[in-house]
Parts: C-alpha cells; sequence; structure tokens
C-alpha cells in the first residue's frame, strides 16, 4: 500500500483486515484504515497514531520515514483508541516529545495512559499556530464531532486538513470500492457521527474559510481531488437533509408474512413510478446499512409485527437507532400486523411522534396475521399517499 501526499508530508497508517467489528457493532468486511500522518521540517510532527491492534506495522513505517530523526510533537486530534493507541509507544520512543492538544484531550489523556505530562505538553486554542519551519499549524477546535476533545489541524503551506473523523470511510485503503467513497463513507458517518449535525454544521463554517487542496482523515483514503462534492455530501448529511427521493420500506416480521406484505408494497410503490424502493428485512439485514437508507432518502414505510404488546424487538431497536441519530425532516407510513389486539402501529408512532419534522402519513394499515385482498386497498391508499409525498 502506497499513498503520496508530498515529499513533506507522509503517510504511516496501516490497514486492519483482521477486525470483525469496528466499535464492536459495525460490520467491516472490507476492514478498516488506521491513518496517521508524518510532517518533516525542521521540527517534526507526527499527526496521531493508530490502534494498538496496527502498533508494529505502523511504528515499523513511523522509524522508516523518520530516517533516523525524531518525533518533536504529537498533535493529538482525537483520544479515541482506534486512534490514541498508540501514544504510550510514542513516549517510549521519544521521551522528549511535546504533546500538543486543546484542554479538554489533557483532562481527558490520564483516563487512557498513565505517562508523564509535566513538561511535555502543549495545550492549544482556536485559531492557535505551531510554526515547524516552512510548514505552520493552525488548530480549530470541533467538540463533539464526534467526542468533546475533537479538534482538527490544517496545514498552510501545503493547504492539509488533517480532519480527525471528518470525512472517514470504512474499508482498507487497498480496497478498491466498485461503489466509490459515498457508500461506506455514508455509512460511517451516520452511524458514528450522525448525532452530531450541529457540531459537523459548524465545522464546515470553520472549514469554508480555509484553502484546503488535500483533505487527510483518520479513516479511508486521502481526498485531493473534487473536494467540493465532499464537502458538499456533508453538508448535506449533517443538515439532514435526504441525499436522494426515494423510499425505504423496513420490516420486522416473525413467520415471513409481514414480510411479505412489505415486498408487496414494494411492489406497489414501484408500480406508482416512485425513483427508487428498497426493502429491507430489519432482522437479517446489517442494520447500520438500513440505517444509511434511511437517512439517505427522503421517505420511509415502517411494516412490523406485534409482540408483547409492544412492536417486534429488531424494529423497536431500528426506530431506536434513529431516534439516537438524530433522524428528522422526513415522510413516514406504518404498516402493523397482529393477531389479535395490534400494537405494533401505535408503538411505533409513539417513537416516531417526538422526532423532528417526522410526518406520518395516513392511512395506517392494518393486517391480521396473513395480507389478503381485503388488505390491497388500503395498502395502495398509503402506496399513493407515499408516492405523492
Amino acid at each position: 500500500m502506497s499513498v503520496t501526499i508530498s515529499d513533506a508530508v507522509k503517510y504511516i497508517g496501516v490497514n486492519d483486515k483482521t477486525i470483525d467489528l469496528f466499535e464492536s457493532q459495525y460490520v467491516v468486511p472490507q476492514g478498516v484504515s488506521y491513518n496517521s500522518y508524518l510532517i518533516l521540517d525542521e521540527k517534526v510532527a507526527l499527526m496521531d497514531t493508530v490502534d494498538a491492534r496496527g502498533t508494529g506495522e505502523w511504528e515499523q513505517n513511523l522509524l522508516a520515514a523518520l530516517n533516523g530523526r525524531k518525533v518533536d510533537y504529537l498533535v493529538i486530534s482525537h483520544l479515541e483508541p482506534d486512534h490514541a493507541g498508540s501514544i504510550s509507544r510514542v513516549v517510549e520512543l521519544f521521551p522528549d516529545v511535546t504533546l500538543v492538544g486543546n484542554a479538554k484531550t489533557f483532562n481527558m489523556l490520564p483516563q487512557f495512559f498513565d505517562i508523564p505530562l509535566e513538561g511535555h505538553t502543549l495545550t492549544v486554542a482556536e485559531g492557535d499556530t505551531l510554526s515547524l519551519g516552512s510548514h505552520t499549524l493552525s488548530f480549530y477546535m470541533a467538540p463533539m464531532v464526534h467526542w468533546p476533545e475533537v479538534m482538527v489541524t490544517y496545514e498552510s503551506s501545503e493547504k492539509i486538513l488533517f480532519s480527525a473523523d471528518g470525512f472517514g470511510k470504512f474499508g482498507s485503503l487497498d480496497y478498491d470500492d466498485p461503489e466509490g467513497w459515498a457508500c461506506e463513507a455514508r455509512r460511517y458517518y451516520f452511524n458514528i457521527v450522525g448525532k452530531y449535525g450541529a457540531p459537523v454544521q459548524a465545522l464546515l463554517k470553520k472549514a469554508a474559510g480555509l484553502d484546503i487542496q488535500t483533505i487527510c482523515p483518520l479513516h479511508g483514503p486521502v481526498l485531493n481531488e473534487n473536494l467540493e462534492y465532499y464537502i458538499n455530501m456533508y453538508d448535506t448529511w449533517s443538515s439532514y437533509k435526504p441525499e436522494n427521493k426515494g423510499v425505504l420500506v423496513a420490516y420486522a416480521s416473525i413467520h415471513g408474512n409481514t414480510g411479505k406484505a412489505a415486498e408487496k408494497f414494494g411492489e406497489m410503490l414501484r408500480a406508482k413510478g416512485v425513483e427508487k424502493v428498497v426493502v429491507s428485512d430489519l432482522a437479517r439485514e446489517d442494520m447500520a446499512e438500513v440505517i444509511e437508507d434511511a437517512f439517505r432518502y427522503d421517505r420511509m414505510v415502517l411494516a412490523a409485527a406485534s409482540y408483547d404488546g409492544g412492536v417486534f424487538p429488531c424494529m423497536q431497536d431500528f426506530l431506536h437507532h434513529l431516534q439516537s441519530k438524530g433522524y428528522q425532516n422526513r415522510t413516514v407510513g406504518i404498516i402493523e400486523n397482529g393477531s389479535w389486539g395490534p400494537t405494533a402501529g401505535r408503538t411505533m408512532k409513539a417513537i416516531l411522534e417526538p422526532m423532528k419534522n417526522v410526518t406520518i402519513v395516513e392511512p395506517m394499515v392494518t393486517i391480521r396475521s396473513t395480507m389478503k385482498e381485503t388488505d390491497l386497498p388500503a395498502m395502495e391508499q398509503l402506496a399513493d399517499a407515499i408516492a405523492n409525498a
């Protein structure tokens, strides 16, 4: 794997292809990259480290790039262990290194590491600069993107933004993703950063005042072409605007009957000319991908079986995820199933109603055990309402 940035700025990160779950919850079949960078000037700055899973390979990359030099500064953008996991090793290798972070960084750092800090830290605030020689670093706070201590760094001579978790993407860097950048970047964004749209918007406003030619994130590829596209995508995502016209039909079915109704409803929508229809089985499909689609499209239909006086658990889990990630500005329809005393519809509606600018369209369709011919008119009526929303 070879990533070229410039003569002075080196990529020294690693790929992790053995990880099964990122953050112990997100499947990453193509792995993930832990990105770390080195700026070689009169002074040497190391821009973040990597997860402890990759420390050995990363250390080899670091020492090879240094070619006998030492690290003067370690800039800590984010203390999450997948980026800060090798800080102790840096201090072991370079006892005189100065750790660069903000006040929140150094309040939190002792929770992770027992390393000497007195005389070895440089606390920076919004807009502070650090000269390395011909390269100058400027620091901008990015609290809650997606931890409170996060900051980004801008290098002015080469116009590089070191963006922390911003613009990150799942997948190792040697994987040629046939779906391009957006698919796994979208899944990464909405599941990890999605709750924090307002802080992302605040950061984008700061970035708008900088002349950026390269974005160096802590996961995923270095971005140095068509930056307007990536920034516009982040603006759309973080403002909770739908990215595409379309409908997600998400269903939770116990014995398959609700699933059949959901598939039939998807066919109805397609027959009415809906631009894009995605039908997803919440019990079996990757929850993170369905969350991604819920935010991607402007409409959603929930179809679920009643269960224990409420709704089938995978649907409740899905709605909890949407709620926690700030789902808003969408149109939603409801299909419930119940053999006796159906409860799924009102349970789903009660979770949806407090969400910001979520419009629940009528009618709510009720199916009794299995879909019948007599259910089709109400389903067609709901399909019309969704198609025309």
